[in-house]
């Protein structure tokens, strides 16, 4: 993919992303607000749809820390659903899931929906992200829930910058200059060794005047 191709489909995807995420929180899938088909990834299988799907990266390229999942999993059938895992194939990537309560399983109930990623909802957090995805590339993304079994799309790979910062992840890794190095380290060692020195000839010379008197 061209650079301006990637550029303009990241575009339409913050655009798309940033208001059918938001107002797909307590809407139903036949709300008219998910009227309009958007331009990111999603994909139905059976009664099961996902919709804005996307894999979001730490904010500064080359960061390490933890990524995350961001999609929301409709339920269109009669029973509820499990979503068991969510992997990324071609990587060692380990998905943590955790409900909006933070225990118990993920479950899409029948006839609704649950938001994965964002303040108060459900999160999946790629704890090796840095090595799993790179911002501009499309991630294939497996869903395995419990009826339905694999639904499987290729979700945008964004930073957690602009749109994306309230879905991205919550850990965000200090920058390198904010770490004091070991050069620092050794030099405040070396300092406070001369301090220490200088205090113990002071006080050598004191109990000398102390002995004359």
């Amino acid at each position: 993919m061209s650079r301006s191709l990637r550029r303009g489909a990241l575009a339409a995807t913050a655009v798309v992303f940033s208001i059918a995420a938001l107002s797909a929180c307590g809407a139903g899938n036949d709300a008219q607000t998910l009227g309009i088909k958007p331009d990111n990834a999603a994909v139905t299988v059976d009664d099961v749809k996902i919709q804005n799907a996307l894999v979001i990266t730490q904010p500064t390229p080359g960061a390490k820390g933890p990524a995350v999942v961001s999609a929301t999993v409709f339920n269109n059938g009669r029973a509820p659903q499990t979503l068991q895992s969510i992997a990324l194939p071609g990587s060692n990537a380990a998905v943590v899931l955790k409900t909006a309560q933070g225990t118990g399983p993920i479950v899409v109930p029948a006839g609704g929906s649950v938001v994965i990623g964002g303040p108060g909802n459900a999160s999946a957090t790629i704890e090796n992200g840095h090595e799993a995805a790179k911002n501009g590339d499309a991630q294939k993304v497996v869903f395995k829930l419990s009826e339905t079994g694999d639904v499987s799309l290729e979700a945008f790979v964004v930073p957690s910058t602009s749109y994306f910062k309230e879905f991205g992840p919550t850990e965000i890794p200090l920058p390198p200059s904010a770490t004091p190095s070991a050069d620092a380290s050794a030099d405040a060692g070396e300092h406070g060794a001369e301090h220490g020195g200088e205090e113990g000839e002071h006080g050598a010379g004191d109990g000398d005047a102390g002995a004359g008197h």
